[in-house]
């Protein structure tokens, strides 16, 4: 747990920028220069509680059991330990530090603070593992458990210890904190104070520390005294102005779905930028009037830019937040995080982006005082327990490194197990290390895999060498994407050639339903029920007829009827006879249906009465008409199944020719062959077992391409179709009575029809018979399907978004849906089916990643 100072001024070769960053300085300090100093304040009444320290009590009341701001330090110290001077440092420390020692309580209106006598201790509990065989185990053991152990923040001191002896001349010393009494530059002040109290105790000398001239305490009810009035307006309109409309969350692309409630279960990796590239962006970064800092929180802003998709992100920067002198020695909790908002949308150059980032960084630092808690509360941005208001991702640089400690005749080293908590989605730590700088990126395990983790941070160093190859270059074109993940989006994760069979037609497979079971039912409508035998032979007799009329293969056969047995009749019937058929939905406006037989150019029609006045007489003039309620003049045709090798009619033929709605302009028509509808049901076998015992709705207009996915949905594996009335269609209570009236197990459906069908179950109170709810058509808005999951478990049935367009054959992803989605922002579309290629790009036509 640490946190940095924003933006350190390293050496600068230009005037110019001397003087801007002189000027900062000044701005950044203002008032305190002129300001008084602190007081002391009596300790016989009742102390306040700085504003971040209330804040932080806040939280705990509501998880008392919490570890999650614990600040915890490890030590293993190599040599002849001097117990008696150890013991002695740690309770000179405790004793000199009154936030050590504070303890908060809940007062008649707000919590105060009381402060425990020095001469108590600091507590620290010891260990002897010399002779256990299994001294390293329990070693762990003792390590977990004292990170699972949280604070009483009432009744105990705030600071504890914990010696373990492994041998006579090594220990393990375990020291932990609450955040509510330090923070990060507090472990430097604490470190340091404590090297030179066990040196010098360790030697036979007094206390070298000098006296502090006023205690966390006093600092507390400054505070609140200083940052009122003028100020306190003048900070708080800076930031109600700067987060005004900026996004409640960043959409970072995940592993997992995020869970209900936050997770700080965390992990990290390691960051490295070499000192070539380091030596590189500080020449940068003096060309810009940049701090390294900044050069960096632009880069940063950049890659969580292509990530999320977003051009406004919000990133929360870590300030050590100690501007007076007094307060420089002081262990307390100073720390305030700010929220930097980085603007990148009107194609920034690097060199636009550059200035934005410094001017962010600037008047954020220029408004610091304000605590970032009443930050969030001046703002009010939506509140969800799944993530953390007004930014998700943190960049922290590390100024104040505070050394290590330096004990005579010891070798210490860092013990412990290493970041295993965060606070945010994604936690960027950095600082100068010699010539490089380097750190650490944490992330929440809960969300993220670390090999995600890892690829994110070849992404910034990437970012950062594109930065210093051309600063004219637009932002949004730096290439980021190794050769290697460049060769794995676009070509690994895409050889999805599988072997399905290329020589059926649609058609072939209802024909082999047909010959397995004839006198199964194959069609409902209304009170009317058709076998496969029946069906077959009726399409069959007029399929005949057409190849009469001259259809060929490839030929498109436009069919305008009204829902009825006909028109599956009439659509079979066009796919043997060889033609593609056009369907032309006689309750769609006659203007598009005319607009769409022009476009088409059809030589035959296949209509019914409704089709008729739909189009109008004079559209169907020229064309060749065959009535669909006229069965007896091809009553007398052969019941036979057409040959398709006399036909020349192969896979390979279209199989059918629907229109896109046209809201972006002029209706298309999309032509898809009989492959690609064999291809999509053959592909998607692994993901369902649909069978003949499966009924099935016709719900959708044939002329939506949903209409594809059932109709010969239910065809193609034998079973029933329900050919749902476009009265009962328009009915949400109507449908759902049909929906269970029919046994239907199979429903497809809109995510907004679906969405009032909730309504209607819940209704009804009658339990349907459904294994699959399969949404297409449009975007899913995730949080429409809690109701339905509260009625329901997840299998009951399967819920499944599936993605696609009319130009790709229906559906191109799967996703099956759980509880858990319902907390995201966008509907998940889940894998490609497995024979495609799909590539995910954003604004500019890059590829982002694949599915």
């Amino acid at each position: 747990m640490t946190d940095f100072v924003i933006g350190q001024l390293e050496e600068l070769d230009s005037d110019g920028l001397a003087k801007l960053l002189s000027l900062a300085r000044a701005r950044s300090r203002g008032s305190n220069l002129k300001a008084t100093l602190i007081p002391k304040i009596s300790r016989d009444g009742a102390l306040p509680l700085s504003y971040s320290q209330q804040r932080l009590w806040f939280l705990a009341q509501l998880d008392e059991d919490s570890t999650n701001y614990n600040i915890p330090l490890g030590w293993r110290l190599q040599g002849r330990l001097d117990r008696v001077a150890w013991r002695r440092s740690l309770d000179r420390l405790f004793a000199r530090h009154e936030a050590l020692r504070c303890t908060f309580v809940a007062g008649e209106d707000d919590p105060q603070v009381q402060i425990l006598s020095g001469d108590r201790g600091l507590p620290v509990v010891e260990h002897d593992l010399r002779d256990r065989p299994d001294a390293q185990a329990a070693l762990l053991d003792l390590c977990q458990e004292e990170a699972r152990t949280p604070f009483d923040l009432a009744r105990e001191p705030l600071i504890r210890g914990r010696l373990i002896r492994l041998a006579d001349e090594e220990h393990v010393f375990l020291l932990t904190q609450h955040h509510i009494v330090s923070d990060g530059w507090s472990l430097g002040v604490l470190v340091r104070e404590l090297s030179s109290l066990y040196r010098a105790f360790e030697a036979g000398e007094d206390d070298p520390l000098p006296p502090l001239a006023i205690q966390y305490p006093d600092y507390a009810a400054w505070q609140r005294q200083w940052l009122s009035g003028e100020r306190l307006q003048r900070q708080a309109q800076y930031w109600r102005d700067t987060l005004s409309g900026a996004p409640a969350r960043l959409a970072l692309p995940t592993d997992r779905p995020r869970p209900a409630q936050q997770s700080f279960a965390g992990a990290s990796v390691p960051v490295v930028i070499d000192q070539v590239l380091t030596r590189g962006l500080k020449r940068l970064s003096r060309q810009h009037g940049t701090t390294l800092f900044m050069t960096v929180l632009a880069a940063w802003a950049a890659v969580l830019s292509r990530l999320s998709g977003q051009d406004d992100i919000v990133i929360g920067v870590p300030t050590a937040n100690r501007r007076r002198r007094e307060i420089e020695d002081l262990i307390g909790f100073f720390v305030n995080t700010l929220a930097v908002r980085i603007d990148l949308s009107g194609e920034p150059s690097v060199s636009d982006l550059l200035e934005r980032a410094r001017r962010a960084a600037l008047t954020a630092q220029d408004h610091q005082d304000l605590p970032f808690e009443q930050v969030v509360e001046i703002v009010q941005p939506p509140r969800a327990l799944d993530h953390t208001p007004l930014f998700q991702v943190g960049l922290a640089w590390q100024n104040n490194t505070g050394g290590s400690l330096d004990l005579p005749g010891l070798r210490v080293e860092a013990a412990g197990e290493g970041l295993d908590q965060v606070k945010f989605d994604l936690e960027l730590h950095l600082g100068e290390q010699g010539e490089a700088i380097a750190g650490t990126l944490g992330y929440a395990t809960a969300l993220f895999d670390r090999a995600t983790i890892e690829r994110q941070c070849g992404y910034l160093l990437a970012l950062l060498r594109a930065m210093l190859a051309d600063a004219e270059q637009p932002v949004s074109e730096l290439d980021i994407l190794p050769p290697d993940e460049r060769s794995y989006l676009l070509e690994e994760l895409n050889r999805t050639e599988t072997d399905y069979p290329s020589d059926l037609c649609v058609h072939a497979l209802f024909e082999a339903q047909v010959r397995r079971a004839p006198d199964a039912v194959a069609l409902v409508f209304e009170e009317q029920s058709i076998s496969y035998g029946a069906l077959n032979a009726d399409a069959n007799r007029l399929a005949h007829h057409l190849i009469g009329l001259g259809v060929r293969p490839d030929q498109p056969v436009a069919i305008c009827v009204e829902r009825s047995p006909a028109m599956v009749v009439g659509l079979l019937a066009i796919l043997k006879a060889g033609g593609a058929y056009v369907p032309l939905d006689p309750a769609y406006p006659s203007e598009r249906l005319r607009q769409l037989l022009d476009d088409a150019g059809p030589r035959l029609l296949l209509c019914d009465a409704a089709g008729r006045a739909a189009l109008g007489a004079e559209a169907i003039a020229d064309l060749s008409a065959v009535d669909l309620d006229a069965a007896t003049a091809w009553a007398d045709q052969s019941a036979d199944d057409p040959d398709p090798h006399a036909l020349g009619l192969t896979a390979r033929n279209l199989a059918y020719v629907i229109y896109t709605s046209g809201s972006t302009g002029t209706p298309k028509g999309v032509m898809v062959e009989h492959a690609q509808i064999v291809r999509l049901f053959e592909a998607t076998r692994s993901w369902y077992d649909f069978n003949e015992r499966d009924v099935w709705c016709l719900f959708h207009s044939f002329s939506f391409d949903f209409s594809v996915w059932e109709l010969w949905g239910a065809l193609h594996c034998g079973g029933r179709l329900v050919l749902v009335p476009g009265h009962i269609a328009r009915s949400a209570p109507d449908f759902y009575t049909l929906v269970c009236k029919s046994s239907a197990t199979v429903l497809n459906q809109t995510p907004s029809g679906f969405k009032v069908l909730i309504e209607a179950e819940r209704e009804s109170g009658v339990r349907n018979q459904l294994r699959y709810l399969i949404f297409g058509g449009e975007a899913l808005e995730p949080s429409s399907l809690k109701p339905w999951f509260e009625r329901h478990c997840d299998h009951a049935p399967r819920l499944i978004n599936m993605y696609g367009i009319t130009e790709t054959t229906v559906h191109v992803t799967y996703r099956l849906l759980n509880k858990s989605d319902t907390s995201s922002s966008c509907g998940p579309i889940g894998e490609r089916i497995p024979d495609l290629r799909i590539y995910l790009l954003d604004g500019h036509v890059a590829v982002r990643w694949a599915v």
